[in-house]
């Protein structure tokens, strides 16, 4: 099982973070071991002093595919999640200027949050999801899907011309504005429309 995540996909988190609007989606992966086990706090690494959340709407993969074409990408995934990218903001900056990979500072060990999985058939249109972020239960990342530079079925179609896509992948879908460094004792709790799905102690 593999993590395929998607960077710079909300116009006002590229903004937010002075990046430029890319061309192509930009594709990084974490490998299992970043998944945060249930119920699990997460533990703020010894080599960050700089954690931020990024909130994201997950997709998660039901069949074996590769060259998926966008107009059959809908009958690849039955399930829309949420969860966190933590990124080592301070560590992943070093690396880019350096023009090195971001691995170091994304798919460390507690780097994935995976909530509660909902059916895809509960929303009317998985181009039209609100979904939000509370801090100590204030509200600091907010997206709808529809916002996204490319979407759900977009993503499969272009992430499966480079990997075989299987049973039980994982697609980050990108996060909007708002991304923020956490602290020990912060509370982190993520919503899909006003349903919460997960809730995360930081350490």
């Amino acid at each position: 099982m593999k993590l395929i995540c998607i960077g710079r996909n909300y116009t006002e988190h590229i903004a937010e973070l002075e990046n430029e609007k890319p061309t192509d989606p930009v594709v990084f992966m974490k490998p299992d071991t970043a998944i945060l086990l249930k119920k699990q706090p997460f533990f703020i690494p010894d080599f960050s002093n700089d954690v931020h959340h990024e909130v994201e709407i997950l997709v998660k993969i039901n069949r074996l595919g590769k060259h998926i074409d966008k107009q059959f990408a809908h009958k690849y995934y039955d399930e829309i999640g949420l969860g966190i990218d933590f990124t080592a903001r301070d560590l992943q900056s070093e690396l880019k200027a350096k023009g090195l990979p971001w691995e170091k500072a994304k798919a460390f060990d507690g780097a994935a949050v995976i909530g509660e999985w909902l059916p895809k058939s509960s929303f009317k249109d998985v181009n039209d999801i609100t979904f939000f972020l509370k801090k100590n239960n204030n509200i600091v990342q907010k997206g709808n899907t529809s916002h996204m530079l490319w979407k759900i079925d977009e993503i499969i179609e272009y992430v499966s011309k480079y990997f075989t896509l299987k049973i039980g992948d994982i697609i980050f879908t990108g996060t909007p504005a708002g991304v923020s460094k956490v602290e020990a004792n912060d509370t982190l709790k993520g919503y899909i429309e006003d349903r919460e799905v997960f809730s995360i102690k930081i350490k």
